[in-house]
């Protein structure tokens, strides 16, 4: 079930950082703002930190101020190297320096283990850390329909809740620290794959000489059905790939899942043949776009056979 929140938490009095400030950071901060919160943030691209000030946000010089400026703190980075160096920081090197009292929110997708081991590092210093991956595309965690998957403790997760609902509003205890962390990997697998195989039967119905459009509707209503027909098919009959979620990204949190997989003694191998769609993707410099541009491979693949 859905985790429950309270609604009357002052939010003027209760600034939030984040960290991070891409595609999903940003979609997180705009919630934040629009809620009424005070959200200071920060990022490496002064492009990025130029956009978030524009919605309203504060900036901040260095992840020592953004530390120093609230007491919770969001993590929107790209992988755990960041992660871990943005919350521990190595041979010296600028990170959060967070002491007693301050929570971590990690909505990055991360290796488990990992997390789960930086989390035990950080509560001996008295720092609380929350995972909360979040599943869904930049625009509909813009809009509150990502579905949170949250790992840490429950104590912790019904503190921070006007926060975490604010983020998204459906959200799921799954245990422990990297708990989160393997339901998302599990949920990104089936993504991955969703996409793909629309992906074939839409670059199948092409070649037959079917219209798209039209054929999407159809798909919809059909015992075949999936949500990403909803928010990923009309990119991919358009060829419209404004990126909501980068192939880039899709293909680190593939590899995370093969590591994952060894670990487990779990063979993937659909997910193999996901891998060679957007490897052959990255190849022709087209890691940043949005992931449904598999598409564009199985359409060159047709063309390269001469149908």
């Amino acid at each position: 079930m859905p985790a429950s929140h309270p609604n009357n938490m002052n939010t003027e009095q209760s600034p939030v950082s984040v960290v991070g400030l891409g595609l999903i950071g940003t979609s997180l901060a705009k919630r934040l703002l629009d809620a009424g919160f005070v959200v200071h943030g920060y990022d490496v691209d002064p492009a990025r930190v130029a956009n978030f000030e524009k919605l309203g946000g504060r900036a901040a010089a260095t992840l020592r101020d953004v530390a120093r400026a609230a007491r919770t703190i969001v993590l929107s980075v790209f992988n755990t190297d960041q992660v871990e160096a943005v919350v521990e920081g190595k041979a010296g090197a600028a990170h959060l320096e967070l002491d007693a009292g301050h929570a971590v929110v990690c909505t990055s997708t991360c290796d488990p283990d990992r997390v789960a081991m930086l989390a035990v590092r950080v509560a001996e210093r008295g720092v609380r850390f929350l995972e909360m991956p979040l599943s869904g595309n930049s625009d509909q965690i813009a809009l509150g329909n990502g579905i949170g998957l949250v790992g840490g403790t429950r104590d912790l997760m019904d503190e921070l809740a006007p926060v975490l609902a604010t983020l998204c509003k459906k959200y799921y205890f799954l245990g422990s620290a990297g708990a989160a962390g393997r339901g998302k990997l599990a949920v990104n697998l089936i993504g991955g794959l969703n996409r793909a195989v629309m992906a074939e039967g839409l670059s199948f119905a092409e070649s037959m000489g079917l219209e798209l459009e039209a054929f999407l509707e159809v798909l919809k209503a059909s015992a075949a059905y999936s949500r990403t027909m909803d928010n990923r098919g009309l990119k991919m009959i358009r060829s419209d790939y404004e990126p909501h979620a980068k192939l880039s990204q899709s293909r680190k949190d593939f590899a995370l899942m093969h590591s994952m997989a060894e670990r487990v003694g779990q063979e993937l191998p659909l997910a193999g043949l996901y891998v060679e769609l957007v490897e052959s993707c990255l190849a022709h410099g087209e890691g940043d776009l949005d992931n449904s541009a598999v598409m564009k491979e199985l359409r060159r693949r047709r063309l390269s056979s001469g149908a």
